[in-house]
């Protein structure tokens, strides 16, 4: 349950905001000169199903016995989210079945054994709405944004469409396999031509949340430059972690509840490591400099040139390998993609910048000093595009910035939604794309 998955629970339950839909006349026409939308998650707003088989052995009698309560005919049945992991009997239960295994002699991820898993309505928003739909008003995801869309003129899965993952699962660099990842990608882009063609051969606007930003760079990277140019117009990040966060860096050492307090963070740690997606979020060396300690303990310190001596050190060697070999090449550029790019980021929330360990080590949560970001993401994370591009003479990039907006009120608050369908608006409308060159 990486530190991504939780925030979303906890911002949910803490506050449900309220959401105020800016729309214009939703009418036949409308609806032929919007160009069509793909959105693409964050991690933990990916709905996850799962159903085991009969290797699946459990570690105790009560993960046979009580969980899951409920299965559809197949055995299927909901992994994330369901309420029941936040319990702490049941959330050791919950970890074992989320918990990947990196195979060295594959260079891959999998499911643990017995353990199979789905994501569902795939093409379609209804599952990016809510983490589960029996607790609509305290799990509301992407259902305010989408509402927003709707009163737009957009219509689910005619002009608007949403592109589920299994968000344990990342990339990795050129020459290693990694077959979820990579049939994911597959997936989106036949979505993305789909859509286009439906819409009578209109480029599609690419919206994604936090992770998802950096899937959608890499699809759009890994495709030829004729294929972009065919079928995006525009891509619109939201609250990407481009550069990584520090408070991965919590969850990979002491586990990370983000103050849940049913959940034990020790009890979540070592299938939060065990993520794929969660190593890919490591702190970048290209924004966190080699002088900079993110995690400072009374006999050392680590910046992100360090991870590899952080890992050790925590007791996850294991996590070594496929950092330096599958990651690290990764996450080496951020290469430009030729389609417009705006980027939508909040700041001026407290945001991990340093972790402080004491003498009982990394079984004990750290004393953290704050720096800006969005409460999740680093500043420096959020803006890494604006740096790394900034003489990219043919990229287009705008970065938005909103004052007091969080990793996660982005896709509620009503200011972060007017800009959002502004910025979508604009397009639409044919604005020139040479006013999105400069830079907020």
């Amino acid at each position: 349950m990486g530190s991504s998955m939780v925030m979303i629970v906890i911002s949910t339950m803490l506050a449900v905001m309220p959401c105020t839909c800016y729309a214009i006349t939703n009418n036949n026409y409308r609806q032929q000169q919007l160009y069509p939308v793909v959105l693409v998650p964050g991690a933990g707003g990916n709905q996850l199903e799962a159903r085991l088989t009969k290797e699946y052995k459990a570690t105790s009698w009560l993960c046979n016995k009580f969980y899951p309560l409920k299965k559809d005919e197949g055995g299927w049945f909901r992994l994330w989210f369901e309420v029941g992991v936040l319990l702490a009997p049941l959330t050791e239960c919950f970890a074992e079945r989320m918990t990947l295994y990196y195979h060295e002699e594959l260079d891959d991820y999998r499911n643990a054994p017995g353990v199979e898993t789905r994501v569902s309505k795939f093409g379609s928003t209804e599952s990016l709405l809510y983490l589960d739909p029996s607790l609509k008003k305290i799990t509301a995801y992407m259902e305010p944004l989408v509402k927003s869309l709707q009163m737009l003129g957009y219509i689910d899965s005619q002009s608007l469409f949403g592109a589920p993952y299994d968000f344990r699962y990342g990339l990795a660099s050129e020459g290693h396999p990694c077959e979820v990842g990579s049939t994911y990608l597959q997936n989106l882009k036949q979505l993305i031509e789909n859509a286009s063609n439906l819409n009578g051969g209109k480029p599609i606007i690419l919206i994604s949340h936090s992770l998802g930003g950096l899937y959608a760079l890499q699809l759009l990277n890994r495709n030829p430059p004729e294929w972009r140019q065919q079928y995006v117009k525009h891509f619109i990040a939201l609250s990407a972690p481009w550069g990584g966060t520090v408070d991965e860096m919590l969850t990979f050492a002491s586990g990370n509840a983000l103050g849940v307090p049913l959940v034990n963070p020790l009890l979540v740690r070592d299938e939060q490591r065990s993520s794929e997606s969660n190593l890919w979020l490591m702190p970048r060396r290209n924004q966190f400099p080699s002088t900079t300690p993110l995690v400072i303990t009374p006999d050392s310190s680590y910046s992100s040139f360090d991870i590899s001596r952080f890992l050790e050190d925590i007791g996850f060697e294991e996590g070594v390998h496929p950092y330096e070999t599958r990651i690290l090449p990764l996450v080496e550029k951020l290469v430009a993609p030729g389609v417009p790019v705006t980027c939508i980021v909040g700041n001026g929330v407290p945001t991990a910048e340093t972790l402080y360990y004491g003498e009982k080590g990394f079984d004990e949560q750290p004393e953290i000093l704050y720096g800006d970001g969005d409460g999740t993401v680093n500043m420096v994370s959020l803006l890494a595009l604006e740096d790394e591009w900034r003489d990219e003479e043919n990229q287009k990039l705008k970065v938005i910035k909103l004052a007091g907006i969080s990793h996660m009120d982005i896709l509620k608050d009503d200011s972060a939604l007017e800009h959002i369908i502004d910025v979508l608006s604009a397009i639409n409308s044919g604005i020139s794309t040479s006013s999105f060159v400069s830079h907020l």
